[in-house]
């Protein structure tokens, strides 16, 4: 897949470590034109980017809070820029928690409700299908892919949950296996199962499980697949 015309930068902060993973999928797999981008890195424009990652990991080792110290990094003022300017951001597990703490999403990540580091495979029912993110999966299809946090209990006021209901900004919800929303099914104890949401303008996401664990056969699922697929399906279409 020739993609080298499509431009990706995915942000480094001390402790990141699934940066190389995507920095994998985005390049070996899916043929894009990637680059890091380390996040003291004085840039001040980035729309020759047609996506932005912020990668997994334990940015700033947790402290204080996941994702609490990356998000008033240098280079996150850039990103807000960027995505006021309608930039795609996807952020993917501590990217997700950047992504709240930084205001980009609406809510905060609290500890799992088990209280334990959670990894294991899960299913995602996609909920809405015309994003950046989802525009070549079929609605209410089921995805498989890996989660590997303690911090991803998804929580937010009435006020917060009414607009994500309202607006259909909720993308992701944890889900069985033939895609039933059950208690069982949620890993962590997010409210009402969200697994991954968007803004108002629907080009930033987060999303705790990891899309880029689960874009190869050979790890046991290609679904996360779809999330990259998708985006490279708008950037063209656009």
């Amino acid at each position: 897949m020739n993609n080298k015309n499509i431009k990706a930068g995915i942000t480094v902060f001390p402790g990141s470590n699934c940066d190389f993973d995507v920095y994998h999928v985005l390049t070996d797999v899916f043929g894009i034109n990637t680059s890091f981008i380390w996040h003291k890195d004085k840039i001040n424009d980035l729309s020759g980017y047609n996506l932005i990652i912020i990668p997994g990991g334990f940015s700033y080792g947790d402290y204080l809070r996941a994702g609490a110290l990356a998000a008033r990094s240098l280079i996150m003022e850039t990103l807000k820029e960027y995505a006021g300017r309608g930039g795609i951001i996807l952020g993917i597990c501590n990217g997700f928690q950047i992504l709240l703490e930084a205001g980009l999403l609406s809510g905060v990540m609290l500890a799992n409700r088990s209280l334990k580091f959670e990894c294991k495979n899960v299913y995602l029912k996609t909920l809405k299908t015309d994003t950046p993110f989802t525009c070549a999966i079929k609605k209410d299809a089921v995805l498989k892919m890996p989660i590997a946090h303690h911090d991803g209990n998804y929580f937010a006021t009435s006020e917060i949950i009414n607009d994500l209901n309202k607006n259909n900004k909720i993308i992701f919800k944890y889900c069985e296996f033939n895609g039933s929303i059950t208690g069982d099914s949620n890993p962590n104890g997010s409210l009402y199962n969200i697994a991954g949401i968007s803004n108002e303008k629907f080009n930033v996401m987060g999303l705790m499980p990891h899309p880029e664990r689960s874009s190869e056969k050979l790890l046991g699922s290609e679904d996360g697949g779809y999330i990259f697929k998708s985006i490279i399906k708008y950037i063209r279409e656009k």
